[in-house]
C-alpha cells in the first residue's frame, strides 16, 4: 500500500554532525555575555544623563557599571559615550535606564552574580525616584 522510504532521513544526517564543526558556549558564558551587554547599554544611557545633568551620584553610578563591564569583559575596558544628544529628554532616558536596569538585574539573578544585582537594583530604584517624581 505505501512504498518504503528510500532516501536517508533529514534528522540521521544532522544526527551524524560532530559537536566540533561550530564552537559552543555554556549558559553561564551565554549569561555574561547578555548581561555584559545589558549594562553597556546602562552605561551608554548614564552616560547621557551625566552629561544632560551632572551630578557625583550619576558620575560613581558610571564608574561601578564601567567597573562591573570591565570584570565580565575580562579585563576589556568599555567604550564610553563621548557626548549626549540635545534633544534626549531626560524623563526618556531614566524611563530607559530603568528598564535597562531591570533587564540587567534579571540576567545576574539568573546566574548569581550578587555585585552586577546589586548594582542593578539600585540603579533601578535610583531612575524609578527620578521617574516617577
Amino acid at each position: 500500500m505505501y512504498e518504503p522510504i528510500r532516501s536517508k532521513s533529514v534528522h540521521s544526517t544532522v544526527a551524524r554532525t560532530s559537536s566540533s564543526d561550530f564552537p559552543h558556549r555554556s549558559r553561564e558564558e551565554e549569561l555574561d555575555i547578555q548581561l555584559a551587554g545589558h549594562l553597556a547599554a546602562l552605561l551608554a544611557v548614564t552616560d547621557e544623563l551625566r552629561a544632560l545633568e551632572p551630578s557625583d551620584e550619576l558620575d560613581a553610578a558610571a564608574e561601578r557599571l564601567a567597573g562591573q563591564l570591565t570584570r565580565l569583559r575580562g579585563g576589556a575596558s568599555p567604550s564610553r559615550a563621548a557626548t549626549a544628544s540635545s534633544t534626549a529628554r531626560l524623563d526618556a532616558l531614566h524611563l530607559k535606564a530603568h528598564a535597562l536596569a531591570g533587564r540587567a538585574l534579571v540576567v545576574a539573578a539568573s546566574r548569581a552574580d550578587t555585585a552586577a544585582a546589586i548594582l542593578s537594583a539600585e540603579r533601578m530604584d535610583a531612575h524609578a525616584v527620578t521617574v516617577v517624581a
